[in-house]
């Protein structure tokens, strides 16, 4: 028995989109303050509050954003990079789909 490759068909590819989403999103909401490779806690803010209502709890409460970007701000430069943000959504999805943490 040989196995054939799998071919993907590019209508049926939803991982791909959503990754393309994400970066885009990131981009948008870091770039409000001229530099779309970092969001400023404004930045961090106004993407959680939304486009994560329901995935972060009291995403409006300021001490809640506050906790969430040091917690993520991995060298306390007050911004996140995409990796740094790329970690709550590792959270936000294991969370979500109901893996252990």
């Amino acid at each position: 028995l040989h196995s054939q490759p799998i071919t993907p068909l590019p209508w049926l590819c939803t991982m791909e989109p959503a990754i393309d989403m994400l970066v885009s999103q990131f981009k948008t909401f870091a770039g409000k303050d001229g530099s779309s490779s970092t969001l400023s806690r404004e930045e961090f803010r106004s993407l959680v509050i939304s486009q994560l209502p329901t995935f972060v709890k009291n995403s409006s409460d300021p001490g809640v954003i506050d906790q969430l970007m040091g917690s993520l701000d991995e060298n306390n430069d007050g911004e996140l990079t995409f990796p740094e943000f790329w970690q709550l959504i590792g959270k936000l999805a294991s969370k979500h789909g109901g893996f252990s943490q």
